[in-house]
């Protein structure tokens, strides 16, 4: 912010320098002209009139010459503005191939990562040979430390990002080789941070499926475990939420995005810490709807808290962007490694903070 005010001040203070140096120039112009005519007339060899005459030209000669400075000025400040925008435009494209496969249907929705390895440049891997499958109707659990490459799955998933190394396949089909809108129309996210419009209830769940009738908004709400919630509001679905949700708190606005979600009615189900403003209460309530919705569905849940996590039919741990371990959470518990440890210290900062709530009291 320094470094911006400094540049600000330094713009207008070379402005103010390069205006007073117009100014001075056109005052000696002017002054100059002035004194040679008074002369001439002095002199005899110009008339009172001939004085008036060169006057009023240097005068109309100065106002069109400041215009054209100031239009000059503004174009270069146009220029300088538009920059940016001429770098957007000169961006490639988003690759895309033709339409020539057909949308994938519920039952072909088996995700695979094959040996895939992402880097952002030479010196900054973020994943090493990630494997898994994920066979439809099945959970994924994928944990581990920030800065573990997690959230640089989901990126490859949606094709945000392109693999450096190795291919992910969604129904048997490389991603590389399905049209970008069908593969995104397949995959409903659920992240950490929604985002919903300045709009009513009904319209923010209705953004996942355009077009979807009032029934199943209410009911992909149940799944949600939101549908008492809204119905308790005095215009119900037809409330508005504010600019970015401002009106909810942050647990209803996460389960308004699961609820966008579950109406999409998608292939996949991706889970970016979709559960993290919940009670515990409430997040069970929405597993277990959850798990009747997809029995057909592949899900891939991100998550910190484990305990969404206990579920999930596989669950893999990752660490510097490598799995380090992989299995069903009894399997993981028993095994004591890196999962194990992040498992109990959970637990039991969660019984630490339980026990000085009862001493509290």
């Amino acid at each position: 912010l320094r470094k911006t005010e400094f540049r600000w001040a330094k713009l207008y203070t070379r402005k103010m320098e390069n205006g007073l140096v117009v100014a001075v120039i056109f005052t000696l112009t002017l002054g100059t002209s002035v004194y040679v005519a008074t002369g001439a007339v002095h002199q005899g060899s110009m008339s009172i009139g001939t004085f008036v005459l060169v006057s009023a030209y240097i005068i109309q000669l100065i106002r069109p010459l400041e215009m054209i400075g100031f239009a000059f000025q503004d174009i270069v400040q146009g220029v300088a503005f538009i920059e940016k925008m001429t770098d957007l435009l000169d961006e490639e494209r988003e690759v895309d191939l033709a339409n020539d496969h057909p949308p994938l249907s519920i039952g072909s929705s088996k995700l695979v990562f094959q040996n895939v390895s992402f880097a952002y440049d030479a010196d900054r891997r973020v994943l090493q040979d990630v494997n898994f499958v994920v066979p439809p109707g099945k959970t994924l659990a994928i944990v581990g430390a920030s800065g573990s490459g997690k959230s640089s799955l989901i990126r490859l998933l949606l094709r945000l990002l392109d693999p450096t190394k190795g291919r992910i396949c969604l129904g048997g089909v490389p991603l590389s080789n399905i049209s970008i809108p069908i593969l995104r129309n397949a995959i409903a996210v659920v992240p950490q941070d929604t985002a919903l419009f300045n709009d009513t209830i009904a319209y923010n769940i209705a953004f996942g499926k355009p077009g979807c009738a009032d029934e199943q908004i209410a009911a992909a709400a149940e799944v949600a475990d939101i549908h008492d919630f809204i119905l308790r509001l005095p215009d119900g679905y037809g409330t508005k939420v504010g600019e970015g949700g401002i009106k909810l708190s942050g647990g209803e606005k996460q389960r308004l995005a699961i609820a966008r979600a579950v109406i999409k009615q998608p292939e996949v189900f991706v889970f970016d810490e979709g559960t993290s403003s919940l009670d515990s209460k409430t997040e069970r309530a929405i597993l277990k709807n959850l798990v009747k919705v997809a029995e057909k569905t592949t899900t891939v849940v991100i998550a910190h808290r484990l305990s969404t996590v206990v579920h999930a039919d596989e669950i893999i741990v990752l660490d510097h962007g490598s799995v380090i371990e992989r299995g069903a959470h009894d399997a993981l518990i028993q095994h004591r490694g890196a999962y194990a440890a992040m498992w109990h210290a959970q637990h039991g900062a969660a019984r630490l903070l339980h026990g000085e709530a009862v001493l509290a009291h």
